[in-house]
């Protein structure tokens, strides 16, 4: 029996429209569908961390960290934007700037280290979370980012400035303080990640800082400044993959929606 003229438009158009939508599921790499994302870096510069004895560490850490993200090494991802800035000041509410990620592209760890001791010397007089989160939340939206996945990473002792407060050092209340609504509805996903605080402070953040849906992960100092052993010697860091792993999964680690 012969189909009528119509009816084999019809089921052509539909093979068209299906051809489509399969190249759409598997013609592309998956690369090019994955949703990008942007990273701020916060630099805890104060006196307080210095004193810690894991300043060094955490910056020497966190050139490693921006190269390997910005160059896609171990399977890390290369964030649409990135902005690092410091997370206090001589005094409370200090403006900062925050560095974009033209300043760290095209350059080597050593470099990128050499920056960051340069932008953030450990003399910071306090540390202050709140306007750190708050020009996060400006800059995401001023930039139209809010569709993207935001991901925070503060190398920190973690430990809320007490000095202008007038309460007492480690406080409760200290943590009670710390404001993330700013960051609550920014994106669909708003992770925050704290690396060398000590298991007492992180669950601290844990358990006192107010949250609703921003995602809070803490990697403790002791196992931060174990980073270095997962480097083999003498091997080019594009070759590192035990290194990499060993990031993905104790600092880029997926966290969980946040039930709470």
């Amino acid at each position: 029996m012969k189909r009528k003229p119509a009816a084999i438009i019809l089921s052509a158009l539909a093979a068209i429209v299906l051809l489509g939508a399969l190249a759409g599921c598997t013609g592309e790499p998956a690369e090019l569908r994955k949703p990008k994302s942007t990273l701020f870096i916060g630099v805890d510069a104060s006196g307080s961390f210095r004193s810690s004895g894991h300043y060094e560490n955490a910056l020497a850490f966190l050139a490693h960290y921006i190269y390997g993200h910005i160059n896609e090494l171990g399977d890390l991802e290369k964030p649409q934007a990135m902005f690092v800035a410091s997370m206090g000041g001589k005094s409370m509410r200090e403006p900062k700037s925050f560095h974009p990620i033209h300043e760290f592209e095209g350059k080597e760890i050593s470099q990128i280290e050499a920056e960051l001791k340069k932008w953030f010397p450990p003399t910071d007089i306090v540390t202050d979370f709140n306007p750190f989160f708050h020009e996060v939340a400006r800059i995401t939206k001023e930039r139209n980012l809010v569709l993207m996945p935001v991901n925070i990473v503060i190398i920190t002792d973690g430990i809320p400035d007490s000095s202008a407060s007038g309460t007492k050092a480690g406080a409760q209340k200290l943590y009670e303080r710390i404001d993330l609504k700013p960051l609550e509805y920014l994106s669909r996903n708003v992770t925050l990640r704290l690396a060398y605080v000590s298991p007492k402070v992180g669950e601290q953040w844990r358990t006192h800082v107010p949250r609703q849906r921003v995602r809070l992960w803490t990697v403790d100092a002791d196992v931060m400044k174990g980073w270095k052993n997962q480097l083999q010697q003498g091997a080019d860091i594009r070759e590192q993959a035990r290194f990499w792993r060993w990031l993905r999964d104790n600092v880029d680690f997926r966290i969980r929606a946040n039930k709470g």
